[in-house]
């Protein structure tokens, strides 16, 4: 039986914490689905396109990893990839609280489907797109945050505003 999960998010950018939380989650899973959603409310700084190039770009070094854009509820994504489970990755104790409801309310749509959540490695902990754009955004280094190729897309894009 193969066992497969959906990680889902905005990921605008990926940083290294997401790819700490992919890496791990692919030790244990056949298949990891990263899915990138298109998430219109949080305005995104990078189109769904840019988002799901730049994942497939910096994970392509994972056989068992498959990127996809989505948009819609995610327990029907999960359903219809066969998905044994989510993953959710928790930075801080604040992100469980908001992590914890929607764990009960996809739980309540789709019983079959496991929350499953991942901690990223300490050095990783404290990092979130949203810092990384701000710090892009005023020129500041990202390297410590982000693989290479998200850095160049972050200051073409910010060259670009």
């Amino acid at each position: 039986m193969t066992r497969t999960v959906v990680y889902p998010g905005t990921f605008d950018p990926i940083t290294f914490g997401h790819m700490d939380i992919v890496e791990r989650a692919a030790k244990m899973f056949d298949t990891v689905i990263v899915a990138v959603a298109q998430s219109t409310s949080k305005k995104p700084l990078f189109t769904l396109e840019e988002r799901v190039d730049l994942s497939v770009k910096i994970l392509s070094h994972i056989k068992n990893v498959k990127v996809i854009g989505f948009t819609g509820l995610l327990v029907e994504l999960a359903k219809n990839n066969h998905a044994c489970g989510i993953i959710r990755g928790l930075r801080v104790v604040s992100d469980f609280e908001y992590e914890f409801q929607m764990a009960n309310i996809n739980r309540v749509l789709a019983p079959q489907i496991e929350s499953i959540f991942l901690t990223p490695n300490e050095q990783h902990s404290f990092i979130s797109s949203t810092f990384v754009r701000e710090i892009a955004m005023l020129n500041g280094d990202v390297s410590k945050f982000v693989h290479p190729i998200v850095q160049t897309a972050l200051k073409v894009k910010y060259q670009e505003k």
